[in-house]
């Protein structure tokens, strides 16, 4: 969004990652060096964990940080999922890389008495609040300890090089991923909380499901005589909604092609 681009289809790796395609006519004609620019804007979290990297950068909190943040601080689940190794009795690495020695020593007091990792965050984020308002803010500026921890456990890490380089190999979607046997699936952003990466059709689940929609075919078609238009194999199984994923997001650059070469044609008529 803060790029400009349209069109944008999210595709799940068939492991553990994303691809974002930008098909946006215009960013696909970006050099090297605007691409690495583009890149380098959204990488707020870089490599490994390094205390105090990403607290350098939110010393001097921007636009970007605040919405990010905004963005993150929606997301509740993550608090359960991500932040999983908050259930034992001390603060993860992470957490006690970003706070001060005082501020450390008293979580970890009061860490075993929280049940879960959600009531230990909100331990972090009082504290933290505490911080920002008291004595820390005047005589060294203000503390964002909880907004640098849900940067390193939540913010995506981003491949530059995939992004910079013209003669990069992509991955297409409905690809299979050689380790995991899933497909490269698009993904419906208007359902992703309802996306389970485990269940993604797999090659050898594919194959069951053809060769069980070739056996029903084969049963309905004993004694018919007239023909029968025949079905897409893939809309017999698992890979159909897919399937229309992609479709939808390609009628969608289609249609905005539609629109901008009429309008080019009208801003060409009335000269």
């Amino acid at each position: 969004e803060d790029l400009g681009v349209r069109h944008r289809l999210w595709v799940y790796s068939g492991r553990r990652g994303v691809h974002c395609w930008v098909c946006d006519d215009a960013v696909r004609k970006w050099s090297p060096a605007l691409r690495a620019a583009a890149v380098e804007y959204l990488s707020l979290v870089k490599g490994k964990w390094d205390p105090g990297r990403v607290n350098g950068v939110l010393e001097g909190v921007n636009e970007i940080l605040e919405r990010v943040n905004e963005i993150l601080e929606r997301v509740n689940e993550i608090l359960e999922g991500q932040m999983g190794s908050w259930k034992g009795k001390s603060a993860p690495r992470r957490v006690n890389g970003v706070l001060e020695a005082q501020s450390r020593e008293a979580l970890q007091a009061e860490f075993p008495k929280k049940k879960d990792s959600v009531q230990r965050w909100e331990l972090l984020r009082a504290r933290v609040e505490r911080s920002r308002q008291g004595g820390r803010a005047a005589a060294q500026g203000p503390c964002y300890a909880d907004w640098e921890v849900m940067l390193q456990f939540c913010f995506p890490r981003l491949d530059i090089n995939v992004s910079k380089g013209l003669g990069h190999l992509l991955k297409s979607p409905f690809s299979v991923h050689p380790k995991t046997g899933r497909v490269s699936v698009p993904l419906d952003l208007q359902r992703l909380d309802q996306f389970d990466p485990f269940a993604v059709p797999t090659i050898t689940s594919l194959c069951q499901e053809l060769d069980a929609a070739s056996s029903d075919g084969e049963q309905e078609d004993v004694g018919e005589t007239e023909p029968k238009r025949r079905t897409r194999d893939y809309k017999k199984t698992s890979l159909a909604p897919y399937v229309r994923v992609f479709e939808q997001f390609v009628e969608g650059m289609e249609s905005a092609r539609r629109g901008e070469k009429i309008r080019q044609s009208d801003l060409q008529g009335d000269f």
